[in-house]
């Protein structure tokens, strides 16, 4: 197999697998440094993942919450791109096998972040709708559209009602946000496109496998966000788990059942490790431990950040939040230790920073957590708005997502509700 076409400089190179929250930050750090870094990525664009639920809800464009690798790097020569997959990792070789060739490394860094975890679950895992891409918040906004056209010329009450039902399954925070901005799209939207449906017809299911919400936050958020989605008109059925699926119908394990023909699955998340690396290396639900330096187990000169690494610290026995924070807090100590190593001087131990968490229930109602206080309601909103406006990368998304809010604010409105079929031309299909 050959080689992929990349330049010999002389410096060491430090090979990035994945463009998320935390090898992107590392790469960030590391461009214009004595290092050649090769980031490699399914995508050629970074995702911004907080707002995936707003782009499936019609409220943003999927190109405002995406940027792409090389503009950002585009004043960097020490930064190079390569759009592929790694099928596997020789680490007694130091080298990557990719559909592309091979890619030599000196320093490996795994960063491939998590993917959807239906436990095991191969209808659900068939059926069900993830929230881990844009393509597939895309695929649900045409998927929502697409059943309520089909709602509007169907005779039969009980089949049109699986076509307006929704069941979402996971009260985290991507459960929550996605129940709230559907039930405000059915309070403000809907009557207004589609007025030849009743929309007192149309409910919103949030299925909960604990009997909270937002696990891992406070009571308080817990309780509160619970309110906020009652008033909505959310039903939340919490201490239920959804155990069948079959594209019609949803049963949970009371034996009850739900007519849907949606399912948003946001009920958790496993670590997406590469083939090749000892099962040593396996932590818990499927994520790549390592130690206070982020570095695997066992192998020479090759590290974890980001949702893949199990990180285990006094104050976090069973790993860090799989955050976009620690993410980004993982490759900033990451990246200063290899320039510490670089100049000779002693590594840093990585301590975790929890600088709180929030989420948002629709219009001005959200939950903040700080880690001295927490707040709800309509001034945690406006935080959860500002935190996300200035985390999106690139000044032209900034602007386009603001105006977006703006509008949507100020008109209770969203002009982006459009299905697009994504279709080869004739002749790619002979």
């Amino acid at each position: 197999m050959t080689k992929i076409n990349l330049p010999e400089t002389g410096q060491p190179r430090i090979v990035i697998v994945g463009g998320g929250f935390a090898g992107l930050a590392l790469a960030r750090q590391l461009a214009g440094k004595p290092f050649q870094v090769v980031l490699i990525d399914r995508n050629n664009y970074h995702q911004f993942q907080p707002l995936f639920y707003q782009v499936a809800m019609a409220g943003l464009e999927p190109s405002s919450i995406v940027f792409p690798f090389r503009k950002l790097f585009q004043d960097y020569s020490n930064v190079y791109i390569r759009v592929t997959e790694v099928a596997s990792i020789e680490t007694e070789n130091r080298r990557l096998i990719t559909p592309l060739g091979i890619v030599n490394y000196d320093v490996l860094v795994i960063a491939t972040g998590a993917e959807t975890n239906f436990f095991g679950n191969a209808k659900l895992a068939q059926l069900a709708i993830p929230m881990k891409s844009v393509s597939e918040a895309l695929y649900l906004r045409n998927a929502i559209l697409d059943d309520y056209e089909k709602a509007l010329t169907c005779p039969d009450v009980e089949e049109r009602q699986g076509y307006l039902d929704i069941v979402i399954v996971g009260g985290g925070p991507t459960g929550v946000e996605v129940a709230g901005s559907l039930a405000e799209m059915k309070q403000y939207i809907l009557p207004k496109d589609y007025p030849e449906l009743n929309i007192g017809e149309i409910e919103i299911y949030l299925i909960q496998a604990s009997g909270e919400l937002l696990t891992g936050m406070s009571n308080a958020a817990s309780e509160k966000a619970l309110t906020f989605l009652n008033e909505l008109g959310v039903i939340v059925k919490l201490k239920t788990l959804v155990v069948d699926y079959d594209g019609e119908t949803v049963t949970m394990n009371d034996g009850s059942t739900l007519r849907a023909r949606k399912v948003i699955w946001a009920a958790g998340v496993t670590g997406a490790p590469l083939p090749g690396l000892p099962e040593t290396a396996r932590g818990p639900a499927g994520r790549i431990r390592v130690d206070r330096f982020h570095k695997v187990g066992g192998l020479d000169e090759v590290y974890a950040i980001g949702d893949i690494a199990y990180m285990e610290e006094e104050a976090y026995p069973k790993g860090h939040p799989q955050l976009a924070q620690a993410a980004m807090q993982q490759a900033a100590n990451l990246a200063s230790n290899l320039l510490r190593q670089k100049a000779g001087k002693p590594l840093r131990t990585f301590k975790y920073r929890n600088l709180g968490s929030m989420a948002t229930i629709g219009r001005h109602r959200a939950v903040v957590d700080l880690p001295r206080f927490q707040f709800q309601g309509a001034f945690a909103w406006l935080i959860w708005l500002l935190v996300h406006l200035f985390q999106i990368l690139g000044v032209k998304n900034k602007v386009f997502v603001f105006f977006n809010w703006v509008w949507n604010y100020l008109t209770y409105d969203q002009s982006l509700r459009l299905i697009i079929r994504p279709r080869a031309p004739s002749h790619k299909n002979n």
